[in-house]
Protein backbone atom coordinates (compact mmCIF):
# COMPACT_ATOMS: atom_id res chain seq x y z
CA UNK A 1 0.00 0.00 0.00
CA UNK A 2 1.27 3.03 -0.92
CA UNK A 3 2.54 5.47 1.83
CA UNK A 4 -0.07 7.96 1.63
CA UNK A 5 -2.98 5.67 1.22
CA UNK A 6 -1.72 4.21 4.54
CA UNK A 7 -1.40 7.90 6.25
CA UNK A 8 -5.16 8.65 4.61
CA UNK A 9 -6.51 4.98 5.93
CA UNK A 10 -4.93 5.98 9.05
CA UNK A 11 -6.96 8.94 9.63
CA UNK A 12 -9.95 7.85 8.53
CA UNK A 13 -10.18 5.20 11.09
CA UNK A 14 -8.83 7.77 14.02
CA UNK A 15 -11.82 10.00 13.26
CA UNK A 16 -14.06 7.24 12.60
CA UNK A 17 -13.42 4.86 15.33
CA UNK A 18 -15.64 1.64 15.72
CA UNK A 19 -17.73 0.86 18.36
CA UNK A 20 -15.12 -1.65 19.56
CA UNK A 21 -12.32 0.73 19.54
CA UNK A 22 -14.76 4.07 21.82
CA UNK A 23 -15.88 1.61 24.37
CA UNK A 24 -11.89 0.54 24.75
CA UNK A 25 -11.01 3.77 25.20
CA UNK A 26 -13.47 4.35 27.41
CA UNK A 27 -13.40 1.65 30.11
CA UNK A 28 -9.17 2.48 29.81
CA UNK A 29 -9.98 5.97 31.16
CA UNK A 30 -10.85 8.15 28.23
CA UNK A 31 -14.45 8.94 29.20
CA UNK A 32 -14.92 11.82 26.57
CA UNK A 33 -15.13 9.55 23.72
CA UNK A 34 -18.59 8.30 25.21
CA UNK A 35 -20.21 10.86 23.19
CA UNK A 36 -19.17 9.37 19.89
CA UNK A 37 -21.51 5.80 20.88
CA UNK A 38 -24.11 8.51 22.35
CA UNK A 39 -24.42 10.68 18.54
CA UNK A 40 -23.80 7.44 16.88
CA UNK A 41 -26.59 5.35 18.07
CA UNK A 42 -29.29 8.38 19.35
CA UNK A 43 -31.45 7.90 16.99
CA UNK A 44 -31.67 4.06 17.38
CA UNK A 45 -32.00 4.41 21.06
CA UNK A 46 -34.80 7.08 21.01
CA UNK A 47 -36.40 5.15 18.27
CA UNK A 48 -36.85 1.89 20.43
CA UNK A 49 -38.02 4.02 23.58
CA UNK A 50 -40.46 6.36 21.07
CA UNK A 51 -42.56 3.24 20.57
CA UNK A 52 -42.55 2.08 24.33
CA UNK A 53 -43.14 5.41 26.53
CA UNK A 54 -44.79 8.46 26.20
CA UNK A 55 -43.71 11.11 23.72
CA UNK A 56 -42.80 13.88 26.42
CA UNK A 57 -40.88 10.89 28.46
CA UNK A 58 -38.53 9.44 26.05
CA UNK A 59 -35.45 11.59 25.57
CA UNK A 60 -35.47 11.39 29.79
CA UNK A 61 -35.85 7.35 29.32
CA UNK A 62 -33.34 7.11 26.47
CA UNK A 63 -30.87 9.06 28.09
CA UNK A 64 -31.47 6.69 31.05
CA UNK A 65 -30.72 4.37 28.95
CA UNK A 66 -26.96 5.96 27.67
CA UNK A 67 -26.56 5.91 31.36
CA UNK A 68 -26.67 2.62 32.13
CA UNK A 69 -25.17 1.83 28.86
CA UNK A 70 -21.84 4.30 29.93
CA UNK A 71 -21.84 2.16 33.56
CA UNK A 72 -21.96 -1.26 32.03
CA UNK A 73 -19.37 -1.01 29.63
CA UNK A 74 -16.66 -2.77 31.60
CA UNK A 75 -19.17 -5.46 31.69
CA UNK A 76 -19.86 -5.52 28.07
CA UNK A 77 -18.95 -8.75 26.12
CA UNK A 78 -17.06 -8.12 23.20
CA UNK A 79 -17.93 -11.10 21.20
CA UNK A 80 -21.57 -9.79 20.93
CA UNK A 81 -22.93 -6.70 18.87
CA UNK A 82 -22.81 -4.08 20.74
CA UNK A 83 -25.98 -2.13 18.72
CA UNK A 84 -28.27 -5.18 19.80
CA UNK A 85 -26.72 -4.92 23.64
CA UNK A 86 -27.67 -1.50 23.94
CA UNK A 87 -31.16 -2.13 22.68
CA UNK A 88 -31.87 -4.67 25.56
CA UNK A 89 -30.55 -1.91 27.75
CA UNK A 90 -32.97 0.49 25.66
CA UNK A 91 -36.20 -2.15 26.49
CA UNK A 92 -35.23 -2.87 29.92
CA UNK A 93 -34.89 0.97 30.23
CA UNK A 94 -38.62 1.10 29.11
CA UNK A 95 -39.87 -1.71 30.95
CA UNK A 96 -38.68 0.11 34.41
CA UNK A 97 -40.07 3.11 33.20
CA UNK A 98 -43.24 1.35 33.32
CA UNK A 99 -43.05 -0.64 36.79
CA UNK A 100 -41.82 2.74 38.10
CA UNK A 101 -44.98 4.16 36.97
CA UNK A 102 -47.64 1.33 38.02
CA UNK A 103 -46.19 1.04 41.24
CA UNK A 104 -46.97 4.24 41.80
CA UNK A 105 -50.39 4.81 39.88
CA UNK A 106 -53.65 6.16 42.16
CA UNK A 107 -55.97 5.34 40.22
CA UNK A 108 -57.73 2.09 40.35
CA UNK A 109 -56.99 -0.20 37.67
CA UNK A 110 -61.18 -0.76 37.11
CA UNK A 111 -61.98 3.12 37.52
CA UNK A 112 -63.09 5.16 33.94
CA UNK A 113 -63.38 9.12 34.27
CA UNK A 114 -66.49 10.74 32.42
CA UNK A 115 -64.16 11.09 29.60
CA UNK A 116 -62.91 7.75 29.15
CA UNK A 117 -66.17 6.44 29.55
CA UNK A 118 -67.67 8.71 26.45
CA UNK A 119 -64.39 7.51 24.25
CA UNK A 120 -66.03 3.71 25.27
CA UNK A 121 -69.67 4.48 24.52
CA UNK A 122 -68.26 6.52 20.90
CA UNK A 123 -66.27 3.30 20.03
CA UNK A 124 -69.63 0.87 20.59
CA UNK A 125 -72.21 3.15 18.73
CA UNK A 126 -73.02 2.50 15.60
CA UNK A 127 -73.47 6.16 15.55
CA UNK A 128 -69.77 6.53 15.95
CA UNK A 129 -68.51 5.20 13.02
CA UNK A 130 -70.69 7.03 10.73
CA UNK A 131 -69.94 10.45 12.62
CA UNK A 132 -66.97 10.31 13.17
CA UNK A 133 -65.28 8.12 10.33
CA UNK A 134 -63.38 5.43 10.03
CA UNK A 135 -60.01 7.59 10.96
CA UNK A 136 -61.85 8.43 14.28
CA UNK A 137 -62.71 5.77 14.82
CA UNK A 138 -59.69 3.89 14.79
CA UNK A 139 -58.07 6.68 16.41
CA UNK A 140 -60.58 6.26 19.55
CA UNK A 141 -59.88 2.26 19.16
CA UNK A 142 -55.75 3.19 19.62
CA UNK A 143 -56.61 5.34 22.66
CA UNK A 144 -58.85 2.88 24.31
CA UNK A 145 -55.81 0.42 23.62
CA UNK A 146 -53.17 2.80 24.93
CA UNK A 147 -55.91 3.21 28.61
CA UNK A 148 -55.91 -0.47 28.76
CA UNK A 149 -52.13 -1.01 28.49
CA UNK A 150 -51.64 1.58 31.09
CA UNK A 151 -53.50 -0.89 33.38
CA UNK A 152 -51.56 -3.87 32.78
CA UNK A 153 -47.86 -4.35 34.76
CA UNK A 154 -44.35 -3.77 33.56
CA UNK A 155 -43.94 -7.31 33.12
CA UNK A 156 -47.42 -7.65 31.13
CA UNK A 157 -46.91 -4.26 29.34
CA UNK A 158 -43.43 -5.09 27.87
CA UNK A 159 -43.91 -8.58 26.59
CA UNK A 160 -47.33 -7.73 24.97
CA UNK A 161 -45.51 -4.71 23.13
CA UNK A 162 -42.75 -7.08 22.04
CA UNK A 163 -44.83 -10.33 20.85
CA UNK A 164 -48.18 -9.45 20.27
CA UNK A 165 -47.85 -5.57 18.96
CA UNK A 166 -44.21 -5.62 17.28
CA UNK A 167 -44.51 -9.45 16.62
CA UNK A 168 -41.22 -10.36 17.82
CA UNK A 169 -40.27 -14.11 18.51
CA UNK A 170 -40.48 -15.54 21.49
CA UNK A 171 -36.58 -15.93 21.16
CA UNK A 172 -36.21 -12.13 20.28
CA UNK A 173 -38.40 -11.03 22.91
CA UNK A 174 -36.46 -12.91 25.94
CA UNK A 175 -33.15 -11.80 24.37
CA UNK A 176 -34.44 -8.06 25.03
CA UNK A 177 -35.90 -8.60 27.95
CA UNK A 178 -33.51 -10.63 29.90
CA UNK A 179 -35.92 -13.65 30.53
CA UNK A 180 -36.55 -17.32 29.62
CA UNK A 181 -38.34 -18.16 26.59
CA UNK A 182 -40.45 -20.17 28.59
CA UNK A 183 -41.36 -17.42 31.22
CA UNK A 184 -42.12 -14.88 27.91
CA UNK A 185 -44.44 -17.79 26.44
CA UNK A 186 -45.95 -17.98 29.72
CA UNK A 187 -46.45 -13.98 30.52
CA UNK A 188 -47.35 -13.21 26.73
CA UNK A 189 -50.36 -15.72 27.33
CA UNK A 190 -51.68 -14.60 30.75
CA UNK A 191 -50.87 -11.03 29.65
CA UNK A 192 -53.25 -11.33 26.66
CA UNK A 193 -55.74 -12.36 28.40
CA UNK A 194 -55.64 -9.43 30.80
CA UNK A 195 -55.50 -7.17 28.45
CA UNK A 196 -58.81 -8.58 26.62
CA UNK A 197 -60.54 -8.68 30.41
CA UNK A 198 -59.77 -4.92 30.73
CA UNK A 199 -61.24 -4.35 27.36
CA UNK A 200 -64.28 -6.37 27.56
CA UNK A 201 -64.57 -4.88 30.88
CA UNK A 202 -64.49 -1.24 29.63
CA UNK A 203 -66.83 -1.80 26.76
CA UNK A 204 -69.24 -3.41 28.94
CA UNK A 205 -69.23 -0.11 31.45
CA UNK A 206 -69.45 1.90 28.31
CA UNK A 207 -72.15 -0.08 26.77
CA UNK A 208 -74.14 0.31 29.55
CA UNK A 209 -73.59 3.93 30.09
CA UNK A 210 -74.48 4.82 26.50
CA UNK A 211 -78.15 3.10 27.21
CA UNK A 212 -78.53 4.70 29.94
CA UNK A 213 -77.86 8.26 27.95
CA UNK A 214 -80.00 6.79 25.33
CA UNK A 215 -83.19 6.10 28.06
CA UNK A 216 -82.41 9.46 29.69
CA UNK A 217 -82.59 11.86 26.46
CA UNK A 218 -85.91 8.71 25.37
Amino acid sequence: MHRDSIIYYMREQTANPSDEEIIHRVVNGDVDVFRYLLERHHARVFGIVGRRVPRRDAEEVAHNAFVRAYTSLSTYERKGDFVSWLSKIAVRACYDYWREKYNRREQPMSALNEEQLKLVARITSDQSSRAHGERASMQEARDLLGWAMDRLSAEDRSVLELVHIEGRSVKEAAELLGWSAVNVKVRAYRSRKKLRAILEKAIAEGEKRYENAEKDTG
